[in-house]
């Protein structure tokens, strides 16, 4: 048989000696699915990740960067689920099984209180269990202050000390105030965190757009 040629042997070498590119961020995002959350609500949130995760930019993001992907649905203090697990983001294609299976969403909880303190500790037991990577950012979004469960300060406290970056997405209902996007800044997020607004649940699906991407992007604080 005659020998491979000195190039492809070269080629061939070189792709087996470059190295698998790490994992950069475990991103769990955490969805309100709490009494305030209607069905159509729920329909908007659920299609507005699916849209989301279909971004070009954050397709070309989430692949170069090998991110892990979970979802997790919170209402009252005993209702947590991880409705979608851990995936970790190597190919295109996984990332389109991934948001169609966010569209195609079943509710986890109806007619539940808003307990964000529990959601919180819930979210960072699924942490635990994350593929690793160098980041991991916990990403709340919810459209109510707490009527239920206990406080997020300890959750948060457990969040910096895990390593783990709490963001928020707020969504306000009408008016001029700002009563979920204060909470979550004073309460919920971590100290390297921040907080989006949409002003209501028509704008989530744009504003989770351009939050996912300044998560990728590594801009905290």
């Amino acid at each position: 048989m005659a020998p491979a040629p000195v190039a492809s042997v070269a080629l061939f070498a070189a792709l087996c000696a470059a190295p698998v590119r790490a994992c950069e961020t475990a991103l769990l995002l955490a969805m309100d699915v709490s009494n305030s959350i209607d069905p159509a609500e729920y329909a908007i949130q659920a299609e507005g990740l699916a849209q989301a995760l279909r971004d070009p930019e954050i397709a070309a993001l989430m692949v170069e960067d090998r991110i892990a992907l979970a979802v997790l649905q919170w209402s009252g203090p005993a209702h947590q689920a991880l409705t979608l697990d851990w995936t970790q983001i190597t190919e295109p294609a996984e990332l389109t099984r991934f948001a169609e299976a966010a569209e195609r969403m079943q509710r986890a909880f109806v007619l539940s209180d808003t307990a964000p303190g529990a959601a919180l500790t819930a979210a960072l037991d699924a942490m635990e269990a994350a593929p690793s990577c160098t980041r991991r950012v916990i990403d709340i979004s919810g459209d109510g202050t707490p009527n239920s469960g206990p406080s997020a300060s300890a959750a948060r406290v457990r969040a910096e000390r895990m390593g783990v970056t709490v963001n928020g997405l707020a969504i306000e209902g009408p008016g001029h105030g700002l009563p979920v996007s204060n909470y979550y800044r004073q309460v919920l997020i971590t100290r390297d965190g921040f907080v989006m607004t949409a002003r209501s649940h028509q704008g989530f699906a744009e504003t989770l757009r351009r939050k996912i991407l300044r998560e990728l992007a590594r801009v905290l604080g």
